[in-house]
């Protein structure tokens, strides 16, 4: 072979080889790029799945029946008498089937007065203007106020407007038109004006006494159920029970659910847990692990909840695992009901 031909194949060898490395560079290149596709892919399909599963809501029928159980149903707490002047008792002489009736009717009755308050988003602001008459500016020093007082209409529909002293006529806000119903459609035990017992360093005069039952049964009619006023009175009651445990104050009211709701929504059970597993109530533990586990269902205890299929005490376990700062006392309490049971059982 002469020099010219080997050089000539010589220079195809290097070709032929730098193309191979070239291919295989490239082949490595997409097999990463795939990989690290897959994996996005994988991550995104994961953080799509736990978005996508729906946050409980406080009409749900699954959540109003287990804040209704939670509550409980003390008959003498329901009906407890009132701060009212004595009369003398009423006795009545029964048949054990006419007892029997009396009781049911006691219980519808009391099932009744434990309804619980909604809970709604609150209102937005009403800042409507409707027009400005620049003539009417200074005509007067007080405002006036316009009101739509057919008896058929909605009080929420009901038309109210107020004309400024500078001449802007406008909607009237939500604090207005509760005052200016309130004057028109009275309705009863509600004050035009809030009473002083509202603000906050009366309440925590109020709490001191353990009168948290006699606020919010106020509170219901003072206010609106979405108005900021309600929410804050709300909010400030339930932060003092939880803070002091004072939670069998509201047991067997109307508002014991609302409580736990409240809980629940801030990841703050560990507290009324713990109060219903020291009162032995093990079955309204669960329900309320199952409750958080509806509000929160991407939280770290319910995944493995639903992987689990767990029920009954499993869940109180999976709680005091994943998400209870009180995980000892949950776990023993778990564990000394299950002896108990067995011993019982024997």
């Amino acid at each position: 072979m002469s020099l010219t031909g080997s050089m000539a194949a010589l220079s195809v060898a290097r070709r032929l080889v730098k193309s191979y490395f070239c291919v295989k560079c490239l082949d490595k290149n997409v097999h990463a790029r795939l990989q690290t596709t897959t994996r996005m892919f994988c991550v995104s399909v994961s953080r799509s799945s736990s978005v996508d599963v729906p946050k409980a809501q406080f009409t749900d029928t699954e959540v109003q029946d287990i804040l209704t159980k939670i509550t409980g149903l003390d008959l003498e707490k329901v009906f407890r008498p009132l701060r009212e002047q004595l009369t003398p008792p009423k006795y009545k002489l029964m048949t054990d089937t006419e007892l029997e009736e009396a009781v049911r009717k006691a219980e519808e009755q009391a099932k009744h007065l434990l309804k619980m308050p909604p809970v709604l988003p609150e209102r937005k602001p009403i800042n409507d203007v409707l027009s400005e008459d620049q003539m009417l500016d200074g005509m007067d020093t007080a405002k006036y106020v316009f009101t739509d007082i057919n008896f058929n209409v909605p009080h929420r529909e009901r038309f109210i407007v107020v004309r400024e002293p500078n001449g802007i006529l406008r909607k009237a806000s939500w604090n207005e038109r509760d005052r200016i119903i309130q004057v028109y459609f009275p309705k009863e035990g509600r004050k035009v004006t809030p009473p002083p017992i509202f603000k906050e360093e009366n309440l925590r005069v109020v709490f001191e006494q353990d009168r948290h039952e006699d606020v919010l049964n106020q509170c219901v009619v003072q206010f609106e159920p979405d108005s900021a006023e309600f929410k804050n009175v709300l909010m400030l009651t339930y932060e003092d029970i939880e803070k002091h445990g004072k939670y069998d104050l509201l047991r067997s009211t109307r508002f014991f659910g609302g409580l736990a709701w409240h809980l629940a929504n801030g990841r703050r059970i560990d507290g009324l847990l713990v109060n219903m597993l020291q009162r032995d109530l093990m079955q309204d533990a669960v329900r309320l692990v199952r409750l958080f586990h509806l509000v929160h269902p991407q939280s770290e205890s319910a995944q493995h909840a639903q992987r689990q299929q767990a029920t009954d005490l499993d869940l109180l376990k999976i709680y005091a695992q994943y998400e209870s700062n009180r995980a000892g006392f949950i776990e023993l309490a778990v564990q000394n009901y299950e002896q108990t049971k067995a011993l019982s059982s024997v």
